[in-house]
């Protein structure tokens, strides 16, 4: 009996014992699994199929698929040049809708920041918006734009203005689409900004006004360095949202007039459920990933350079 005793007392000192380090360890991989396997069964298992997809030839209609190699990948980059027209419009769309993007919604969030009679109810207005339905905000938009039965050049025409037919003219399709998608979305970015000012104390403007600093000297010492990060998170924000737009261009202009707004997210979406051709549609999303990966990446390290 004692030597039974001893035996078991043996076995529990040989026995492995999770140190207090290991045991956290493990806790937190079982905290982070749920997320861990969302994010592998819904965002990594797709994106390699979609790579799969984009190195073959396969049509939705024949359901007939060849290995291709980087073919698809040749095709876009070298041999179609619809592509990179439709390069070229993704990124103007994008320069006009970034900048304009956060300056205004710079601009109300320093308007908005001060205590004033109906300020909740502007921050509301401003905001709608946002959580309005992007199907139903273009739609009101592109009956507002039409010819000269659209409400906006109605009221141009009262103060003598004779407005374009602003979707369908080449060169006004791409600012209608811009600036009503800029109407849509500053809401957003206001509220990011605004949160992000009220966080900064009001003992660093008071002081600065002591010293006789101006407005304007106040917001580029104090205010702007301060906001440098949430204003890279809002540009990197703004920047991969307007590289995927895509209900706005389909509602309002169908990528048209003559391919003027036909963006990369739109003609994607042409490739693979008009023209059928999910391998070369496949391609082009991974060559969509890789910009605005390589976009953010740019992004991040020009902030960090700048605060260098």
């Amino acid at each position: 009996m004692k030597a039974t005793h001893e035996s078991i007392a043996a076995r529990r000192l040989r026995a492995p014992r999770l140190t207090l380090r290991m045991q956290e360890t493990m806790e937190g991989w079982l905290f982070v699994s749920p997320i861990l396997i969302g994010f592998m069964i819904f965002f990594l298992g797709p994106l390699v199929g979609v790579f799969i997809y984009s190195l073959s030839e396969w049509n939705l209609l024949t359901q007939r698929a060849s290995f291709v190699g980087m073919d698809n990948y040749a095709h876009a980059l070298g041999e179609n040049p619809d592509f990179w027209h439709v390069m070229r419009n993704s990124f103007l769309f994008a320069a006009g809708l970034v900048p304009l993007n956060m300056a205004m919604a710079l601009t109300l969030a320093l308007a908005l920041s001060r205590p004033f009679v109906g300020m909740v109810l502007f921050r509301t207005i401003f905001f709608a918006p946002v959580i309005t339905s992007g199907v139903a905000w273009a739609i009101v938009w592109r009956f507002l734009l039409q010819g000269d039965s659209g409400t906006v050049n109605q009221m141009l025409a009262v103060i003598g203005i004779a407005g374009p037919n602003w979707l369908r003219e080449p060169d006004w399709a791409m600012f209608a689409v811009i600036v009503t998608r800029v109407i849509k979305m500053v809401g957003l970015n206001m509220i990011l900004y605004l949160a992000a000012l009220q966080a900064i104390p009001r003992d660093y403007e008071e002081a600065a006004r002591l010293e006789g600093a101006s407005s304007w000297q106040v917001f580029r010492m104090i205010y702007w360095p301060m906001l440098a990060p949430t204003t890279l998170i809002i540009m990197i924000i703004t920047t991969i949202g307007s590289f995927k737009v895509f209900d706005h261009i389909y509602m309002m202009t169908r990528g048209g007039p003559e391919n003027g707004t036909l963006v990369l997210a739109f003609y994607i979406y042409q490739q693979a459920f008009r023209f059928f051709e999910i391998g070369y549609a496949s391609a082009l999303s991974i060559i969509l990933l890789v910009i605005v990966l390589m976009l953010t990446l740019v992004q991040v390290l020009l902030r960090q350079r700048g605060s260098t």
